[in-house]
C-alpha cells in the first residue's frame, strides 16, 4: 500500500526536447467511481492494474496500489473497462532533481497535455521549468477517469 502525492499542471510551450525517454500508453477503467478507480494500463511493453483510492481535500495525496500483470491479461481486462479508453504518449523530463511525466492525449483527449510531478511530501517545493503551465491539481476534471468519460474535445 503506498499513498500517491502529486501535482498537475497543464503544458504550455515546447516540452519534447528536453525529454530523455517517451512510451505509449493505453489505459481503461474496469471502475470510475472516484472513491475505488480501478485501473488497467498497458504501458512500455508492460502491463499493470492499479486501484486508487479518493484524494485528499487539496487533491494533493491519495491511496494508490499498484502490480504488474501479463499484458495478454491486460488486454482482455481492457475489453472489460468502461467505455473511453486513454490513448496518450508519456515524456520523461528531469528538472531539478525531479522527474516530471507529460501526457501528450491522442483520440478523444486530443489537444490535452498534462505534466505531473510525484513528491515525497505535500510540502516539497521544486524549480518549475519554463514550458509549465497553468496548476490543475485538485481539478478532478484533469485526472484521466474523467477524461475517459467526458473528453477534452467535447468540453
Amino acid at each position: 500500500m503506498g499513498l500517491e502525492i502529486e501535482r498537475k499542471f497543464l503544458v504550455n510551450g515546447d516540452f519534447k526536447q528536453y525529454a530523455y525517454k517517451q512510451e505509449a500508453i493505453v489505459q481503461g477503467y474496469l471502475s470510475s467511481v472516484p472513491e475505488r478507480i480501478v485501473r488497467v494500463r498497458i504501458k512500455g511493453g508492460k502491463a499493470y492494474l492499479t486501484i486508487k483510492g479518493i484524494g485528499n481535500a487539496a487533491g494533493l495525496s491519495r491511496y494508490e496500489w499498484e502490480k504488474e500483470i501479463p499484458v495478454q491479461d491486460a488486454g482482455e481486462l481492457i475489453d472489460l473497462c468502461e467505455p473511453g479508453i486513454i490513448d496518450k504518449v508519456r515524456y520523461y523530463i528531469k528538472n531539478d532533481g525531479y522527474t516530471f511525466e507529460v501526457d501528450e492525449f491522442h483520440g478523444d483527449n486530443e489537444g490535452l497535455v498534462i505534466a505531473e510531478i510525484e513528491l515525497s511530501d505535500e510540502a516539497d517545493t521544486f524549480k518549475k521549468p519554463d514550458w509549465l503551465g497553468y496548476e490543475v491539481t485538485g481539478d478532478e476534471s484533469y485526472y484521466n477517469a474523467y477524461l475517459s468519460q467526458k473528453p477534452y474535445t467535447k468540453w
